[in-house]
């Protein structure tokens, strides 16, 4: 009878994305499964953050199990060796890894979730993407889904040095079929501002441009990852000085991106996402311009919003150029974002005194960098 009950309160619930006191129901409930018990600010307004375990692959190149295939099954084969996480581990720079998180899913039928990097892996330009068995897609957990993750990770620009525990992904669990719209964003644009903008470009989501426009005096448009740089530690935060890691960009109004260079750079807009919402921001469409934008894509209700502290915040772009130099100009798209309902109001929302970093934030590097002085 409990099983019923649970089935049909799952039944019984709205659409949309699940908000942090539905996340800690699910587990309580066994729906999402820990490996250890969660850690303080684990969960998110509307997204879990996912712990790496014990055990890392190194693997001769990324994949993806397929159908009736589980990734344990896919590593017998594909591995070079196993090492321990226990006490620390380097992963280093353009070599790909799969490492068993600490939590798994037993999910019910009309529950799927999604995962992204988190903002700070995304900063630090490191490719993190999550596995299930039998999948065809990374970051795509289908609905009903019961079995173990795996987080797939190759740093491009920077070593890392990483351990049982650290989180790199975030996952974002949703009820029923997406529920994402441009007339949703044109009602909630029309009561809430979305950006800052007066004029709203909504097409397959809400346009972002990108500002490469004179800054206050010491400020850079963007921020440009060196190569051969020293190591990260993912769990030490505001320790590393910016000028060991980037190299400020101070021409304005247009600026050629480099093939397999990474950047930082920030939109001209500021964004507001209401507490009753989720926000993501979506690939951009690759005929417009031979570039990637965003690894880390989830803003969590309050991001930006007077709830949650904020007066509008603007968005962080991480940019790599793909095959060709490219160049990029002062107000061009660079990106969208998608609005989508939460189930329920959340009982915390982005911001609000639960240690989130980025809220009012202008042009800023990852969390483990001391604030930047010219």
């Amino acid at each position: 009878m409990p099983q019923l009950n649970t089935k049909l309160s799952t039944l019984e619930m709205p659409r949309g994305i699940l908000p942090a006191m539905t996340l800690v129901d699910f587990c309580q409930k066994g729906f999402i499964r820990t490996g250890r018990p969660l850690a303080d600010g684990q969960v998110q307004p509307a997204s879990l953050d996912l712990r790496l375990g014990e055990w890392a692959y190194r693997v001769r190149a990324s994949f993806l199990p397929g159908p009736g295939k589980t990734v344990a099954e896919r590593l017998e084969t594909l591995q070079l060796h196993k090492f321990s996480l226990a006490q620390g581990a380097v992963f280093e720079a353009g070599c790909v890894y799969i490492v068993p998180l600490l939590e798994s899913l037993a999910l019910p039928s009309r529950i799927s979730a999604a995962a992204n990097p988190k903002s700070s892996t995304g900063r630090l330009d490191i490719f993190t993407r999550i596995i299930a068995d039998d999948a065809r897609e990374f970051d795509k957990i289908s609905e009903g889904y019961e079995g173990p993750l795996y987080a797939e990770i190759s740093p491009r620009s920077f070593s890392i040095l990483a351990r049982t525990g650290s989180r790199l992904s975030q996952i974002r669990f949703r009820s029923g079929p997406p529920l994402a719209s441009d007339e949703i964003i044109a009602m909630l644009h029309e009561s809430e501002a979305l950006i800052s903008s007066a004029n709203a470009n909504i097409d397959n989501g809400l346009a972002l441009s990108v500002d490469l426009s004179p800054q206050p005096p010491g400020q850079p448009v963007g921020f440009r990852a060196k190569r051969h740089s020293g190591l990260i530690d993912v769990d030490r935060i505001g320790v590393l000085e910016v000028l060991d890691y980037w190299e400020p960009i101070w021409q304005k109004g247009s600026l050629i991106l480099d093939p397999d260079q990474f950047y930082i750079l920030a939109s001209k807009e500021a964004v507001r996402v209401p507490p009753t919402h989720a926000a993501e921001m979506v690939p951009f469409n690759p005929l417009v311009g031979e570039f990637r934008v965003h690894y880390a894509g989830f803003f969590d209700p309050g991001f930006g919003h007077q709830s949650g502290g904020g007066e509008g915040s603007r968005a962080v772009l991480e940019v790599r150029s793909h095959e060709v130099p490219f160049i990029l100009e002062d107000g061009q798209i660079i990106g969208r974002l998608i609005y989508e309902p939460l189930t329920q109001m959340p009982d915390q929302v982005y911001g609000q005194g639960i240690g989130s970093n980025y809220q009012r934030q202008g042009l800023k590097l990852s969390k483990h960098f001391k604030p930047f002085v010219p």
